[in-house]
């Protein structure tokens, strides 16, 4: 039997893909206001963009992004992200994606297909995709994650978790980084802490 690696659980939307920078112009058209008029730091449901109060609220604007916007197939990745990501791949770490991708309905097969290619696009490794919004469900030795209240399931359950640091989630608990080379840094003393069967604590 093949001797088992070490699984990094990774999420997409806030973490490798800059999901509210690509939402931000798509938001402006969608509600018909100037794109300098949406903030740029944003809280959990776009309440500075008025999404909540607009017709339909996020789960509209979600849809149309996706489907009439090709959102996921056109996200900018975070900064370093491919690039510190195809390094821990090299250096054994098993890249699990973990992603609620599919909460919005009627959505689902342009968002496989639009993440699938993003994905392929940035030449970004994975040896698993999981489209499940309960994280902890998933096994995964370390997980990278920006939205408060998965870290909070995730760390409930016991789960080894980095916070990907961005404006949804000041008041969340440590360690967290925006910076991909400083996260690749943790993963690897995680992955090397594992190795010699000494306990994560990232």
């Amino acid at each position: 039997m093949a001797e088992r690696k070490f699984i990094l659980g990774l999420d997409l939307d806030g973490c490798v893909a800059d999901f509210y920078g690509g939402l931000r112009p798509i938001a402006a058209e969608w509600l018909g206001v100037p794109l300098d008029s949406l903030a740029e730091e944003v809280s959990y449901g776009l309440p500075e963009w008025g999404v909540p109060e607009a017709p339909g609220g996020y789960s509209a604007l979600h849809r149309y992004a996706v489907v009439q916007r090709d959102l996921f197939r056109n996200l900018a990745p975070m900064p370093r992200a491919p690039q510190v990501i195809r390094r821990l791949s090299a250096e054994g770490v098993n890249i699990r994606v973990i992603t609620h991708r599919l909460f919005i309905s009627r959505s689902h097969r342009a968002a496989v297909a639009q993440t699938v290619d993003w994905l392929d696009r940035h030449d970004i490794p994975y040896y698993g995709l999981c489209f499940v919004g309960d994280k902890e469900d998933v096994g995964a030795d370390l997980y990278i994650e920006d939205t408060a209240r998965n870290v909070d399931a995730l760390r409930a359950e016991g789960k080894q978790v980095i916070v990907h640091a961005n404006s949804t989630n000041r008041g969340v608990a440590g360690p967290r980084s925006s910076d991909w080379d400083e996260i690749g840094e943790l993963v690897l003393a995680a992955l090397a802490a594992w190795a010699a069967g000494e306990t994560i604590g990232v």
